[in-house]
């Protein structure tokens, strides 16, 4: 009886957040009718973003920005990308017109090239909104959700390639129809581009700080090495700065373990601790918890409510900073 009672409070607790989730969204809406216009928004921070980056690597390409600050803030500028890819899976815009939704795609896709391509991941995103919290949860266990060893997480976080290699068995075994081919070959071929460009100038440099090879490697090869290092800076280790940051954050939010209901698939990072990897992420760990509750959202929405709707899930019994179960592996315990 009393756990029957207690699952009634928690839909209820449900309930509660959507509904505010929807009220406050409405009312955004209702006074900024512009809002409204939401393929246009959607297209207009694409265009500004992308030529945002076009613009960093220009200003390095002629020596007017160096190159620590390119690197900043193109990372800022493509986890932009990002909120656009996750809002594209979710069919926020041009859901009646395929051409213009696959063009924007393909485009956040170039700008994050150390990503499977946007439409795979709708197949495991859309996974992982069913399945948030289990085994089966592709999406998540393959940021690093779950994983205990410290090192091996921190490797699966930064390095989403390596971090597929060494779980591929793990993931065969135990989630459903995994298939390290298929996840592998959605990287083609715009991030198998980004990784020989990160692997090519990592082993040149490598290998010249000990066996100097620079002097007797043909001019040709230096100059494909030398766009290849403009690329590091434009786009390579943005890329590396912004994935690794979300990674980190959202491995941490999600629960992997102990969950039965949408109550306990995340709890909300507001933790002043996060704030240097929410700068590279677009606050996502703020934010996100918000998305599990009303999936069909624009990420500027949820931007705009999250302060208001952080206060009701927090009275709705969502958890805020959960450091134990980031010590414990991501389990939800509900003794927490």
């Amino acid at each position: 009886m009393a756990t029957h009672m207690t699952n009634d409070h928690i839909r209820q607790n449900i309930r509660t957040i959507v509904r505010a989730i929807k009220t406050e969204e409405q009312s955004l809406r209702s006074r900024f009718p512009i809002l409204n216009q939401q393929n246009t928004i959607g297209m207009a921070t694409l265009l500004v973003s992308f030529s945002a980056l076009v613009g960093l690597g220009s200003l390095y390409y002629f020596g007017l920005i160096p190159a620590w600050l390119c690197i900043i803030l193109a990372a800022v500028v493509t986890s932009i990308s990002h909120e656009l890819e996750h809002d594209l899976i979710h069919n926020q815009y041009f859901s009646k017109q395929p051409f213009w939704q696959n063009f924007m795609m393909l485009a956040v896709w170039l700008m994050r090239p150390n990503t499977i391509n946007p439409w795979y991941r709708r197949k495991i995103h859309l996974h992982h909104h069913q399945h948030s919290g289990t085994q089966q949860d592709l999406e998540e266990r393959l940021v690093g959700n779950g994983i205990r060893n410290p090192f091996l997480r921190a490797l699966v976080i930064v390095d989403g390639l390596l971090g597929l290699i060494i779980n591929r068995r793990r993931f065969k075994k135990e989630i459903k129809g995994f298939s390290f081919a298929e996840v592998f070959n959605a990287g083609f071929p715009v991030t198998t581009l980004y990784f020989i460009v990160l692997y090519s100038v990592l082993a040149f440099h490598g290998l010249n700080l000990f066996f100097p090879i620079e002097s007797s490697t043909p001019a040709w090869a230096l100059s494909i090495m030398q766009v290849f290092e403009f690329l590091m800076v434009v786009l390579i280790i943005p890329n590396i700065i912004r994935s690794s940051s979300l990674n980190f954050v959202t491995s941490c939010m999600h629960y992997y373990g102990g969950v039965n209901n949408l109550h306990e698939q995340t709890h909300v990072l507001s933790s002043r601790l996060f704030t240097p990897f929410h700068l590279f992420c677009f606050n996502f760990g703020r934010t996100h918890t918000i998305h599990h509750y009303v999936p069909n959202q624009p990420f500027y929405i949820r931007q705009f409510i999250s302060k208001k709707i952080n206060k009701v899930m927090a009275e709705n019994g969502v958890r805020f900073n959960d450091f134990e179960s980031i010590r414990n592996a991501n389990y939800y315990s509900p003794n927490t």
